[in-house]
């Protein structure tokens, strides 16, 4: 079925506020009803004695704000998977060292204990005491923390929960059970996952059946578990997948006459989870069935408009539709996603109040749709509970839910009150699957603005807590806009950051693919070097005379004009540059960000006027930057856009003229950008296309006008070009050379290994390994080698080989026949003495160039005598009092480029960067895609010259300096300094 919601992803907030205020049935007299009962809520529950669960004492002493709150969360997101005592004791006692742990005035007798014994290991753990005692205090940590998971969770399994849910049924709830499990890496996952949920309906399904269907317990399914490949370039395999395996778990439900809920997640998904709930809900099997639902997350601006096509598909389908609406779980990824991608608007709001407006709305609009809706309100907030109760004018057909060990006594009011029904949200695992979800859970209903961290502060006035959200998103216009600067402005006013595109949509997708078009592209002769070194020495001479200004509009405008041509380029980058969909996208941004960053870097250092030093009176001194003459800029095959424009604009902006000389396997890219360049207005004799193989570098090289060169490539390559300026006579000429490395990933076994897999398959094979700072090397502790290891190989089985104009592709092929014959070799050395971990599926009639990704375990780094280009991943294990070995055998390759840490010792962070000889470190993140001015890029040793291209150090290396000094009392005098002396 076609949506109608999809019309309103990431539409102008303003925009989105108006449709809610207009929808809202909100006048002064709901308002102050809803106020009024609020506050007796409010009043009572903090009249009330008790009630107040263990999770709710401990955000309310220890909220996240505080140093004791961020140690709890770092404690509880870590400390439980690591295996290794010695680790742990570290991590302890990082995490210790904050805050006063002592809370001995509580009547919780968990809390109070908990605060005893995390202040002990505060005070003890790294004296001699302490050495002594580290067992036990380690024990009592883990006690405490296995206790703060047990708030969140209703049972490890199954079993367990439904015992604990026999309490709750006793108190008056109905429980959702919710199996723990998140975002499936491997096939292996999704299947255990999958029987997870089907024992869980058996199980829950042998209650005793009381009452009508919704009054029973029921269960909760994330579809990111059911499927490794839950992804929108994904889309025509895992909607039909999941939607095969929810239909069995749905069939299975009404056997057993019990509700199954989707569980909402991250906005790029939302389509598809509408896409394949239809197909469930359409089959002709669940006919007559009203136990099938949905979480909608009121924070997406598209959750109003959702709401409509559930009501189509409850309708088309003939059925009753549950519908909980939440407030929405990912905010704070959300807006990182918008931000890095460089999207027009975020897919969320970004004002808490504008968030509860919509839910209010969508609160007014699933009660009114109780004909074919069972809506379900989760919610701890009693101001909303009062707003509902109010919209349901006195009417039955919903109910209230909270978070199993949250809201607990205003749940028990609403029962009392018998007002709704009130289910539980009761998540069922182990604590290895808790973790994150433990955090998350946290981090909402922690932080500053919830309901539930000052529902017992009474320095928190009832008003506050009560505070009208119409009211508040009815003010002045301005305050209706974004709270956050748009994905476009984050960069602040010097720059825009470059445009993105936001293709989870189908429509978006097509509109999309319908620009990818590649120009055809005529390329020039062979350059006769003294001719284009006479053209470009004129050019510079021109260039003289050209305000920084002028130089940084030139860039301005073709940044602006490569965004309009996207699709060209794109299409250019996936033919001749072999790129996947992804890489392409997101080198035409990198191209983007280079002439925006370098016109705004321009501007600041390059005006003729210089920047004025001080000095002694009666003089007038200042230092400006100026063009060297003719730049000889020499790109890579691997990024032959971003590279390119890179260096050129950076040459130009500097202004010097430049002699562009392209990759051999990548000349029409180079071609086609230097044709934008002319364009806007860029003379052609100040950038000129130089075509050709090694020996028109070389030559270029060699030329006596020559000076300076940029270089990116091979350090083989970047010798010759040092020696080549070295020999000549007349000036010396700088090189600014960027070349490979022997990049290394260190993970300890305090890291969270689905975190480390996801981004190693990034960095390692991304691009098809084809990148200079490509993860080659990766040193895993061995505590939880195994365990990375075995999610690395089921994660390569996923890996899709194949044509890079395919959007489904992950890796495509390698840039030519000579490249991938080395990488054969190098897979047959391997062969010969290290252990296959994994090889990812390679399809037989793809063309020669195609290389499968590969990982092989090997006993010591000094097995690799260079860089692999390629699609190649190396995995050592190591022991953890052996990390300073590793890491002085990192340094010893003598590259120094990337180098990667995954970690959750944050006290390791700084110690790390000082040791290891590498340009850019990556902490918990891939070691790809480095941000134009936010992470500038370069190496050092044998992987570069720096300095950092995309940083503010790089301009000045293509310029020449010089003073002005003038003695300004040579005429007349001194007047300014006898002025200051008379008066």
């Amino acid at each position: 079925m076609d949506f109608r919601f999809t019309k309103s992803h990431l539409a102008p907030e303003q925009t989105c506020v108006e449709i809610l205020l207009t929808a809202l049935d909100w006048d002064d007299a709901r308002a102050q009803r809803v106020n009024v009962l609020a506050k007796d809520i409010i009043t009572h529950l903090r009249a009330t004695k008790g009630g107040t669960t263990e999770i709710e004492t401990f955000l309310q002493h220890y909220p996240l704000t505080s140093p004791e709150g961020l140690s709890l969360m770092s404690l509880a997101e870590a400390v439980l998977r690591v295996p290794d005592s010695d680790t742990a004791d570290r991590l302890i006692a990082e995490k210790m060292a904050a805050g006063n742990w002592q809370q001995n005035d509580h009547e919780s007798p968990f809390f109070k204990a908990a605060g005893i014994g995390l202040n002990l290991a505060q005070k003890t753990l790294g004296s001699f005491v302490g050495g002594l005692a580290k067992p036990v205090i380690r024990k009592a940590v883990m006690e405490t923390i296995r206790g703060l998971g047990k708030q969140f969770v209703i049972g490890a399994t199954i079993d367990d929960a439904l015992s604990a849910a026999k309490k709750e049924r006793a108190d008056g709830y109905r429980v959702s059970f919710d199996m723990l499990g998140e975002g499936a890496r491997t096939r292996e996952d999704a299947a255990r996952y999958f029987a997870a949920y089907r024992h869980a309906i058996l199980e829950v399904g042998k209650q005793p059946q009381n009452g009508e269907l919704q009054t029973r317990h029921g269960i909760s399914v994330k579809l990111s578990a059911l499927h490794p490949r839950y992804h929108w370039t994904q889309r025509a395999t895992c909607v039909v997948e999941i939607a095969a395996l929810l239909l069995e778990l749905c069939k299975l439900a009404k056997e057993q006459n019990i509700t199954l809920t989707v569980d909402a997640e991250e906005s790029d998904r939302l389509e598809m989870s509408m896409e394949i709930l239809s197909l469930v809900s359409s089959d002709v099997a669940l006919k007559g069935w009203n136990g099938l639902g949905l979480a909608v997350q009121a924070y997406d601006k598209r959750c109003f408009a959702l709401i409509d096509d559930v009501v189509d598909m409850a309708r088309r389908d003939g059925r009753m539709m549950q519908v909980r609406l939440v407030k929405g779980a990912y905010w704070d990824g959300e807006i990182k996603r918008a931000q890095i991608a460089g999207w027009p608007r975020y897919a969320v709001f970004t004002r808490k109040h504008h968030t509860d407006l919509s839910y209010l709305a969508c609160a007014q609009k699933l009660l009114a749709r109780r004909d074919v809706l069972y809506p379900m309100f989760a919610t701890h907030n009693a101001a909303t509970v009062a707003a509902i109760t109010d919209m349901a004018a006195g009417r039955d057909g919903f109910e209230f839910q909270r978070l199993f060990g949250m809201g607990k006594i205003l749940g028990d009011w609403v029962c009392a009150k018998k007002l709704a029904q009130v289910t539980i949200y009761g998540p069922v695992g182990s604590y290895g699957d808790l973790l994150p979800y433990l955090v998350r859970r946290m981090l909402e209903n922690g932080a500053n603005t919830s309901f539930v961290a000052h529902i017992r502060d009474t320095e928190t006035s009832i008003d506050t807590l009560v505070r009208d959200p119409v009211l508040a998103a009815r003010g002045a216009v301005a305050a209706r806009t974004e709270s956050l600067p748009l994905p476009s402005h984050i960069y602040g006013t010097t720059r825009l950051n470059a445009a993105g595109h936001d293709l989870s949509l189908v429509q978006s997708y097509r509109d999309f693919a319908a620009t990818l078009q590649a120009p055809r592209i005529s390329l020039p002769a062979l350059p006769d070097i003294d001719a284009v070194f006479g053209m470009a020495q004129s050019g510079f001479q021109n260039l003289r005379t050209t305000t920084a200004d002028t130089r940084a509009k030139w860039l301005e405008k073709l940044a602006a004009l490569m965004e309009s041509r996207s699709g060209a380029l794109i299409a250019l980058l996936q033919t001749e540059g072999k790129k996947t969909l992804a890489d392409a996208i997101a080198e035409v941004r990198e191209a983007v960000d280079f002439c925006r960053y370098y016109a705004a870097e321009g501007r600041k250092h390059f005006d003729m006027g210089g920047v004025p030093l001080t000095g002694p009176t009666g003089e007038s001194n200042h230092l400006r930057l100026m063009g060297r003459g003719v730049f000889v800029c020499i790109a890579p095959w691997n990024f032959p856009l971003a590279i390119f424009l890179g260096q050129v604009t950076a040459a130009l902006m500097a202004g010097n003229s430049v002699l562009a000389k392209p990759a051999e396997q990548t000349p029409r890219i180079a071609a086609y950008a230097v044709a934008l360049m002319h364009e806007v207005g860029m003379p052609k004799d100040a950038v000129i296309l130089c075509c050709g193989g090694g020996c028109i570098g070389a030559a270029l090289v060699a030329h006596p006008l020559v000076a300076g060169v940029a270089f990116t490539g091979s350090t083989e390559v970047a010798r010759h070009i040092n020696r080549a300026l070295a020999a000549k006579d007349g000036p010396i000429v700088p090189l600014i050379a960027e070349t490979g490395g022997q990049n290394a990933m260190i993970v300890d076994s305090t890291a969270l290994p689905e975190q480390v897999v996801d981004d190693v398959i990034l960095s390692a094979f991304g691009s098809a390994g084809q990148r200079c700072s490509a993860l080659r090397v990766l040193y895993v502790q061995d505590d939880i080698a195994d365990r990375v290891i075995d999610l690395l190989h089921g994660a390569m089985a996923l890996l899709k080989v194949g044509n890079p104009q395919d959007s489904t592709t992950d890796v495509g092929p390698i840039i030519d026949a000579e490249a991938r014959d080395k990488l054969i070799a190098h897979k047959n050395y391997l062969g010969s003495f290290a252990k296959k971990i994994a090889e990812a599926p390679l399809d037989s009639g793809l063309p020669d160039t195609f290389f499968a990704p590969i990982a092989y375990e090997i006993d010591s780094l000094d097995r690799l005598k260079g860089e692999v280009f390629g699609p190649v991943l190396h995995v050592i294990r190591y022991a953890a009092d052996k990390r300073d070995d590793v890491v002085a055998a990192i340094n010893r390759t003598g590259f120094g480029l990337t180098f990667g840490l995954h970690s959750r010792l944050e006290s390791s962070f700084t110690p790390m960067a000082d040791k290891i000889a590498a340009g850019n470190i990556y902490i918990n993140r891939s070691m790809i895609g480095a941000t134009v001015g936010v992470q500038p890029f370069g190496g050092q040793g044998l992987s570069g010259t720096g300095p950092k291209a995309g940083g503010p150090h790089y301009l000045p290396r293509f310029a020449t300096e010089q003073v002005v000094s003038i003695n300004t009392t040579a005429t007349g005098g001194n007047i300014e300094l006898l002025t200051k002396a008379s008066s």
